[in-house]
């Protein structure tokens, strides 16, 4: 049986693949995945990085190929756009409410504590481990957490 490969299975896949520093949400959840689309027989897929320095993006770009061919599908291309660049405003509430499950605090003006909701917090150091991240310290509940910086 052939399954026929569209755009929206395409979409289908790439939302399977997560995020390498974030696993808690894929690279379609952070909107890093900008575009597919059909055209002259091949998918177009646009990629952005979070910033231009991303030491993960080219293990994106990988992540991709290899689910892409995994299913067989080999009429691709991969294109990166810079402009617009990314921003945290491209991530929905669903995204945030994922990031915040998972102990990170998602991207806003008002640091809270992802563990109590505190925002009796102080920052540790401006770079977590990643430098998309801050790392903080809850003064309430002691906890240490990372803070997803708002770009």
């Amino acid at each position: 049986m052939v399954i026929e490969v569209t755009t929206a299975s395409i979409w289908e896949l790439l939302k399977t693949i997560p995020d390498p520093e974030i696993p808690a949400v894929s690279i379609v959840d952070l909107g890093i995945v900008r575009n597919v689309e059909f055209d002259d027989d091949q998918f177009n897929i646009t990629i952005t990085p979070t910033y231009s320095g991303c030491p993960a993006f080219s293990f994106m770009k990988e992540e991709i190929i290899r689910h892409l061919e995994t299913e067989g599908i080999t009429n691709y291309q991969i294109d990166t756009a810079l402009a617009p660049p990314w921003t945290t405003d491209w991530m929905s509430d669903e995204v945030k409410s994922k990031l915040k499950k998972a102990g990170i605090a998602p991207p806003s003006q008002e640091v809270a504590c992802p563990q109590c909701d505190s925002q009796n917090v102080q920052v540790i150091s401006e770079f977590g481990s990643t430098a998309c991240k801050a790392l903080y310290k809850c003064n309430d509940c002691i906890e240490i957490f990372h803070h997803f910086k708002q770009i």
